[in-house]
């Protein structure tokens, strides 16, 4: 059975996404192909690194990409992180067979150190409700 594709999907690609993508491939890669991108891409932010790191999750050749770079392909899912890309998701219909929106608080906005901790923990929480319910 071939894996399901999903998309995480925010404004800069710099942190929620680039997380959810590295946790969905940790916790679920055998049955999953995980991606993510940015409508408007910066780079990895060096906090999301940091928090990825402490979690003991891989941050190699981890970089942010552009929602054009995925023009055209179909995603079994497509997870949105932030308000300020949901308009990006109207590119997706057709293209995908869900579109969910989960509006994690983004942490450069926050200006606490633990911000990216503890979304890296909202994000992971609501794949281990997410995947048993899409792993079939």
């Amino acid at each position: 059975m071939p894996k399901r594709r999903v998309l995480f999907l925010c404004n800069a690609n710099s942190a929620r996404s680039l997380m959810g993508e590295v946790l969905l491939r940790s916790m679920a890669g055998d049955r999953f192909e995980a991606f993510s991108a940015g409508s408007e891409p910066d780079q990895p932010h060096a906090f999301t690194l940091e928090a990825l790191e402490k979690q003991g999750l891989p941050v190699t050749n981890l970089k942010s990409k552009s929602l054009d770079l995925f023009e055209g392909e179909h995603f079994d899912c497509v997870i949105v992180l932030c308000d300020k890309a949901r308009q990006a998701c109207r590119e997706f219909e057709g293209r995908t067979d869900e579109i969910l929106h989960w509006d994690i608080r983004d942490p450069r906005l926050i200006g606490k150190p633990d911000a990216y901790e503890q979304a890296l923990l909202e994000i992971r929480r609501r794949l281990q409700l997410w995947i048993p319910l899409h792993s079939k």
